[in-house]
């Protein structure tokens, strides 16, 4: 479960995200601070994953908490929650490190949206050294889970990619042939080799080439692991 902190200073609007909260599976509200001065002393004694945090608030800011944060190096992160919609305030939280920024008055969908895309963030990284250009393009580049899919190449359709994708999850993490999958989906040959490139491309997939003694090399894949957050916005 990831811990979550609010430090909001209005009660009523606490209360609002912290019911919204409740509706997103993957997070434990461990406390909610009417201040920047309690955020802080909570900080000292909990294990904290992520913070939605108010700017304006009495006494410091929202911003002296980022700073504060920052400075110590603790690894924490924060959502903005603000009626702040000025470009210098989104601007100055982002480059304090806020990974996300919620304009107030904001609907569920979008409070969901970027909780659930820190939370799939935080589950693709775990236990991860390495990270491949695929997996960090997800967080850095497409962060909306619920955006516009992303472009297939030509000649590749969504239906059949979603047929490949779950034949493959059937796979149980095993090797299999290019002609293996092929047979189980129902296409041919030539039109299975460029799904499972593309797969490769986007890095769901290893490829691997074996030569034997005669004959054409086999190509055999394999599942990467965590790769459903990788196709997840081609499937849409």
């Amino acid at each position: 479960m990831i811990k979550v902190l609010i430090v909001e200073d209005d009660p009523m609007v606490a209360e609002f995200n912290r019911r919204y909260l409740e509706q997103v599976g993957g997070f434990e509200l461990i406390a909610v601070a009417p201040s920047v001065v309690d955020a802080l002393e909570i900080l000292e004694r909990q294990d904290i994953n992520l913070i939605l945090l108010d700017i304006f608030m009495p006494g410091m800011t929202g911003f002296d908490l980022l700073a504060q944060i920052r400075k110590l190096g603790q690894g924490v992160d924060v959502i903005v929650v603000s009626a702040a919609c000025d470009s210098q305030s989104i601007k100055k939280a982002l480059r304090y490190g806020a990974v996300d920024y919620l304009i107030k008055p904001f609907e569920f969908e979008r409070f969901n949206t970027a909780l659930s895309a820190y939370r799939d963030w935080v589950t693709m990284t775990k236990g991860q050294e390495k990270l491949s250009q695929a997996e960090l393009d997800i967080r850095l580049l497409h962060p909306n889970p619920v955006a516009a899919p992303s472009e297939l190449p030509k000649g590749l359709t969504r239906n059949t990619l979603k047929t490949v994708w779950e034949n493959i999850q059937d796979m149980q993490e095993r090797s299999f042939s290019t002609e293996e999958i092929a047979s189980r989906v129902g296409v041919s040959r030539v039109s299975m080799r460029k799904y499972l490139s593309f797969l490769t491309e986007i890095g769901v997939l290893d490829m691997e080439v074996i030569y034997g003694s005669v004959g054409r090399p086999v190509y055999q894949h394999r599942c990467i692991k965590p790769a459903g957050n990788l196709i997840k916005t081609y499937l849409s």
